[in-house]
């Protein structure tokens, strides 16, 4: 019997590709995490302003309009590839800090400049990440392969914001950036070995597109009766002809059409949009905020409360890459996303670290368990759109542009517990719409959303 039969939680690590993927992801989340604390403590501390560190955190995010077009181009060239050049763009981006560090030339207008340049790419890489998971796994492992990959994401948040807080105190910016860089090179590498540029697709799920899509109906002669695309007259004969093949705009106007059709898709990623501009500014943006203005703590007590939040996510992942198999994805996204809401409220009201920190554990392990089965949901209804249907999730990730920006003018009249109780406040209700408008796809237990 082999271990991962023995050992149902480790069973998407029989799979070759997932076994080099989880790793390079690992240390690609490492670097992430280390870089965006080690950037926003330094532009908070050279600008003095809180402005600056939410135009410093909505950089990360500017290239989220190109994520449609990177999953075109994931579906194009293969997800592996795809990654490898994006981690590219990181490490040389890195690098380029470093060498600003060690001749004494770094400002706060170069770290934002080669911000905004890693933020072009950035934001898709999660979504492609989640696009190879669902090309080298079966559907039945996908829940626990999502939770196990999660986990390069919260363990990151745990040690990289420790480590990347420490490696600053101790040793100055520019030989963290010699850790930073050196995660980045190991995750091209790895990646590199994470399957092949073209996998065999996976079959759909059995029923998720009729129960979507119960009448005949076509779109631009791409669907059909099932909600399954089909080619028109004038498209037919592209198959086996990549001289003739459609443009990527087609591409992309397509997965655009087969999310419009798909009711629970279409919730999903509302609500997507909806987290990222009023939970997720919260919860990451705005931190270092809490720490110096309102707990009147170092670089340090931040590292903690980062850590904090990422052992809660850590813990909801674990818990799901072994009982995944029993949930019901689209309620638990609604009902975690609530209670997500609800922790963030109770942080903001936290005066001290020693109280904060325990929220921040519990919203933490809310985010993990709404997020996801979603992420599960949407690469089981995904089929031959996957790249793209993870694109234009993570063009729900722009919500965090105006959730942050907006962010610094409440805060700074009202102060920081008004305002994430407010962003709260709005994003229970708007939760619950969206829950009522679309209940028969997300609630009712015999649709394709809540298969397990």
């Amino acid at each position: 019997m082999s271990a991962a039969s023995r050992a149902p939680a480790l069973a998407p690590f029989s799979i070759r590709a997932f076994r080099f993927q989880w790793p390079a992801d690992l240390a690609t989340s490492w670097a992430f995490e280390m870089e965006t604390l080690i950037l926003g403590w330094y532009v908070l501390v050279e600008t003095r302003s809180v402005f600056m560190l939410t135009v410093f955190a909505s950089l990360l995010y500017i290239g989220t309009l190109l994520a449609p077009m990177f999953g075109v181009m994931g579906d194009r060239i293969g997800h592996r590839n795809l990654l490898c050049a994006m981690r590219s763009v990181y490490a040389a981006c890195a690098i380029t800090l470093m060498t600003f560090a060690f001749l004494g030339i770094l400002e706060p207008a170069l770290v934002l400049a080669v911000t905004a340049i890693v933020g072009l790419v950035r934001p898709s890489d999660i979504g492609m990440r989640a696009a190879l998971v669902g090309e080298t796994m079966p559907g039945e492992r996908l829940v626990g392969a999502m939770s196990i990959q999660r986990t390069t994401q919260d363990s990151a948040r745990i040690a990289g914001a420790l480590t990347g807080a420490g490696l600053v105190a101790m040793l100055g910016m520019g030989p963290a950036y010699v850790v930073v860089s050196s995660f980045y090179v190991i995750s091209i590498l790895l990646t590199l070995k994470a399957g092949s540029a073209r996998v065999e697709r996976h079959p759909p799920v059995e029923g998720a597109h009729a129960a979507a899509r119960p009448r005949d109906t076509v779109v631009d002669g791409r669907f059909n009766a099932a909600g399954a695309m089909t080619r028109s007259p004038q498209t037919a004969g592209f198959a086996g002809n990549e001289s003739a093949r459609p443009s990527p705009w087609r591409d992309l106007k397509e997965g655009i059409g087969y999310v419009w059709h798909m009711p629970h898709l279409r919730a999903a990623m509302l609500l997507a949009f909806l987290l990222n501009l009023t939970a997720f500014p919260l919860f990451t943006g705005l931190l270092p905020v809490v720490a110096k203005e309102i707990y009147l703590a170092d670089q340090t007590t931040l590292g903690y409360m980062v850590a904090g939040a990422a052992f809660g996510a850590l813990l909801g992942s674990i818990v799901l890459s072994r009982f995944g198999h029993a949930v019901h994805p689209a309620r638990m996204m609604v009902v975690c996303s609530v209670a997500w809401y609800a922790m963030l409220t109770l942080f903001a009201h936290m005066p001290h670290p020693a109280a904060g920190i325990p929220a921040l554990m519990l919203a933490g392990l809310a985010q993990s368990l709404g997020l996801v089965p979603a992420s599960a949901m949407l690469l089981r209804a995904s089929d031959q759109f996957r790249g793209r249907i993870m694109g234009i999730r993570m063009l729900a990730l722009y919500g965090n542009l105006p959730g942050l920006l907006l962010s610094a003018p409440l805060i700074a009249r009202y102060g920081y517990p008004i305002t994430a109780t407010l962003y709260c406040t709005i994003g229970i209700a708007f939760t619950l719409i969206i829950a009522v408008r679309w209940r028969e796809h997300l609630w009712r237990l015999g649709t394709p959303a809540n298969k397990r």
